[in-house]
């Protein structure tokens, strides 16, 4: 029996309990990134457009527009293949933790708030999209720990 230790708090899990919650954790995760790739790719020139928009980068919005969900599509695909499993999710964690950064500027410094995330979450309001991104960014963590432990 292995346990699984997050800050002062710790939990007796077998193995197989281990294996089912990585793999349950990795298809969420695996599952946001293809989400929101599909609907970046599907109306790519909203995405494109809402990226132009924004002061910073909008001069690499081409670019941003595919680079953005490519990358989310491999990231996605590596979570779920035993072999890139690790690498991924630490590159789920990095993208997440980029996207929030940027969230949080742009809530502290943004006049206009453009979301071109795509899809449903596009409806959530920008403090709510923050807590949204840290709770998949503790969720990585958590399947980070899980996969240290599982070695």
């Amino acid at each position: 029996m292995k346990t699984l230790k997050l800050v002062n708090f710790s939990i007796k899990l077998e193995p197989k309990s281990i294996d089912f919650l990585l793999l349950f954790i990795n298809i969420i995760l695996a599952s946001l990134f293809a989400y929101t790739a599909y609907e970046k790719i599907m109306d790519h020139k909203r995405f494109m457009n809402g990226i132009a928009k924004v002061e910073i980068i909008g001069g690499l919005a081409f670019l941003i527009s595919w680079t953005v969900p490519i990358v989310e599509l491999v990231i996605a695909a590596m979570l779920l293949v035993p072999q890139t499993l690790r690498i991924g999710l630490w590159c789920f964690l990095g993208m997440m933790t980029i996207f929030s950064v940027y969230i949080l500027i742009a809530l502290i410094w943004a006049s206009k708030l453009p979301c071109h995330c795509g899809g449903v979450i596009e409806t959530l309001s920008w403090p709510e999209h923050l807590w949204f991104n840290i709770a998949f960014i503790l969720l990585s963590l958590v399947a980070i720990r899980l996969d240290r432990i599982k070695k």
